[in-house]
């Protein structure tokens, strides 16, 4: 790794690891960027996923060969996983009711990570979680890492239904969810946030890379924000922290 494989008649996927790794991750992302940026004749889409690159190339603009040359020599012209970006990351801040009717699967995750539900409220309102990638519904952001105890397993049956805006837990992980749902991931809170908006310029609220904060808010407050536009959430400039 990394590595350069066809994927099916008009696509590449550049895989930078294996399974989920957050060093991987962020140099997957940083690749891509610079994919877009070179604008390379032929391309037609470049698109992120947890450990790899997919682009998407018009057979009649470029040819195979090209591509691949052009996809290795970027590959190959610096060192992704220690390449410093300096630019700031976006941070996101999602006002978030966690627990009861809201989040009925907090209890449940509290006590498989040992703690108590408070507690668990605490360090989930203030960790700090990057969008890996965007998917399985229009805007629907996968999000981590979670420090290695919140390597809660998913369950071995689906929940029915979870509502828009729903945030969920697995693997190191937490999802929001676009739309209402069956899952398999166990379901701690829930936002007003819009994730996917049709009718905007860029119609993902959130975009892989993005950083994002969940701070719990009492239910008075939670419902307040039912009308906002953004269901509260806020974008500002990421800190160094």
């Amino acid at each position: 790794m990394p590595q350069i494989a066809p994927i099916g008649t008009e696509g590449y996927l550049v895989r930078f690891a294996d399974r989920l790794d957050d060093a991987a991750n962020k140099a997957l992302q940083g690749y891509a960027e610079a994919l877009e940026a070179e604008a390379v004749e032929g391309v037609v889409e470049i698109s992120t996923a947890l450990a790899s690159v997919f682009v998407r190339f018009d057979v009649l603009r470029i040819t195979r060969a090209d591509l691949v040359a052009k996809l290795q020599t970027l590959l190959s012209s610096r060192d992704w996983k220690t390449e410093t970006n300096k630019a700031k990351p976006r941070l996101w801040r999602v006002p978030t009711l966690y627990g009861g009717a809201a989040g009925p699967q907090l209890g449940e995750v509290a006590k498989l990570v040992g703690v108590s539900e408070e507690a668990a409220v605490r360090e989930l309102s203030e960790v700090r979680v990057r969008v890996l990638a965007i998917g399985f519904a229009p805007g629907q952001p996968y999000l981590g890492m979670l420090p290695e105890r919140w390597d809660v397993p998913r369950q071995t049956e689906l929940s029915p239904r979870v509502p828009q805006g729903a945030l969920v837990l697995a693997v190191r992980q937490l999802n929001l969810f676009a739309n209402e749902t069956p899952t398999g991931w166990r379901h701690i809170a829930t936002t007003h946030m819009k994730l996917f908006r049709p009718k905007e310029p860029q119609p993902f609220a959130l975009r892989p890379g993005d950083e994002v904060l969940f701070p719990a808010v009492s239910e008075h407050d939670w419902a307040m924000l039912e009308t906002e536009p953004m269901g509260g959430a806020k974008l500002e400039e990421a800190s160094d922290a």
